[in-house]
């Protein structure tokens, strides 16, 4: 009876698994066509994660040694600056993400991960992805496209923060992620644009 009941747990918790691996895999071939072999590694070597609202994935001074793809949820990376959090990125859902710094140079992180939302991750270590990219050349090309968009929008923020007004920040923040106001607080808005959350307040108000 005992092993009747074990083995349909096992059952469910792989067909949950297939259910949300096709997710990712989805994901992924939108960026390039995956042969059979790599989309088996792929399913054989990422593995499921669950996380509550508040919950933090990193923090300060933390290895990294993950990546991470966000299936549902959301993060947001920030660092202390004389006991003050700044908030300096955002991930949504289909976002692959880590302390990026980190993982590529090994490092202890400046910057610490929490998540806003109960949130799906799945994740690879360090070293599997690259035994995986050594082996399928089009999931190199997919891990150099995840580098591209972090860094892409690094230097966007960059540029904004130099170049244009709060106003124009907001207006393009509101532009590229319509739906930041609904699921994130003010006062993480308005840090990661560089502003007071009074100020943010009287851009709201006058737009």
């Amino acid at each position: 009876m005992g092993l009747s009941r074990l083995s349909k747990e096992q059952n469910r918790c792989v067909n949950i698994k297939v259910i949300h691996i096709e997710k990712l895999l989805q994901h992924l071939r939108n960026y390039h066509q995956l042969g059979a072999s790599a989309e088996e590694a792929v399913t054989a070597n990422f593995e499921v994660l669950y996380f509550h609202r508040n919950d933090h994935l990193m923090v300060e001074g933390a290895t990294s040694r993950y990546m991470y793809f966000l299936e549902e949820g959301l993060v947001r990376g920030y660092y202390n600056l004389e006991g003050r959090e700044i908030t300096h990125w955002f991930a949504f859902e289909n976002d692959f993400f880590t302390s990026f710094h980190s993982f590529i140079t090994h490092q202890p992180a400046v910057e610490s991960l929490q998540f806003l939302e109960d949130s799906c991750t799945w994740r690879i270590s360090k070293d599997r992805l690259e035994r995986l990219c050594q082996n399928h050349h089009e999931l190199e090309r997919l891990l150099r496209i995840a580098y591209e968009k972090y860094y892409l929008r690094l230097e966007e923020r960059f540029v904004n923060a130099q170049f244009r007004s709060a106003t124009e920040r907001y207006q393009d923040l509101l532009h590229q992620m319509p739906h930041i106001i609904q699921r994130i607080p003010l006062g993480y808005i308005a840090s990661y644009l560089g502003i007071t959350q009074e100020t943010l307040s009287r851009i709201r108000r006058k737009l």
